[in-house]
């Protein structure tokens, strides 16, 4: 399960951002997670509760905002939703080479208090 050292990286992440604050406690963390990650958003909520457990962080909010893919088709040069990881563009049929967003795991934002 990966989503455990994925969480353990936010956790360094928010932890930090908390020190830099004078943070007592985190009470949210918001994170972006494209649907092309690979990430099981169940298993990542799980990680969470472990991984965050004794810190600052403990008992916080978990928030998912969920990113779809989209890719570029550079003969139409529109962007088009990416449905299912699938990259041919509805218009010309052509696949495209140029995934615009959907890998994302990023940390949107923190509550802090």
């Amino acid at each position: 399960m990966h989503e455990l050292s994925l969480m353990d990286a936010v956790r360094q992440q928010v932890l930090e951002q908390a020190a830099l604050h004078g943070a007592g406690r985190i009470t949210a963390i918001t994170l972006r997670v494209g649907s092309l990650a690979g990430v099981e958003i169940e298993a990542l909520r799980l990680a969470h509760t472990v991984v965050m457990a004794d810190t600052l962080a403990a008992g916080s909010r978990l928030e998912i905002e969920a990113v779809e893919a989209v890719c570029f088709c550079a003969a139409c040069e529109q962007p088009f939703a990416a449905h299912d990881g699938c990259c041919e563009c509805p218009r010309c049929g052509r696949i495209s080479r140029e995934l615009l967003r959907g890998r994302e795991l990023q940390l949107a934002s923190m509550e802090i208090a």
